[in-house]
């Protein structure tokens, strides 16, 4: 996966901002572990992010025992065709199966690769020990589909690690 973002296909026209735009909340599906949301209350276009905070993806997360998780904050660029990109990283607390999300006290922003995995073993409903979960979440199960989107309307994408989004 590019650092810094893929190319725009060539051989289609760019799409206006509210086309790209409405092509990346498209990426929304109810079996995918990230959402794409509209990002004007962050002071930006898009913001993607994993649904740990929704209830039915609670026991993945929490199974997962994961510690941080991360955001992408988008603005478009008009003028450049560009989905201009910023990875910022949120610690996370779990209270009662519950997750609650803060910025991480490392303040970590700009462009990030991670991959969390594991898996748990018990008693099967057998009485036979056996694999109970087992998951993987990866940066780039977030990352990939809207490189690839934003390359489809004809759009750059560039992750942005300094200086302004």
């Amino acid at each position: 996966m590019p650092l810094f973002g893929k190319k725009p296909s060539t051989n289609v026209p760019a799409l206006t901002p509210g086309e790209v735009k409405a092509r990346l909340l498209g990426l929304n599906r109810p079996t995918a572990p990230f959402q794409i949301v509209d990002g004007a209350a962050e002071g930006v276009d898009l913001v993607a992010e994993w649904k740990i905070v929704d209830a039915s993806w609670y026991e993945p997360f929490a199974k997962a025992n994961l510690q941080k998780v991360f955001r992408i904050y988008m603005k478009l660029d008009a003028a450049k065709n560009e989905v201009r990109a910023q990875d910022h990283e949120y610690t996370v607390s779990w209270k009662a199966g519950v997750p609650s999300l803060k910025l991480a006290a490392s303040s970590f922003q700009g462009q990030m690769n991670s991959v969390e995995f594991g898996s748990g073993y018990a008693f099967t409903e057998t009485l036979a020990p056996g694999q109970v979960y087992k998951y993987k979440f990866n940066t780039g199960e977030l990352k990939k589909p809207i490189q690839e989107a934003a390359a489809a309307c004809g759009w750059s994408y560039k992750g942005v690690s300094f200086g302004k989004l």
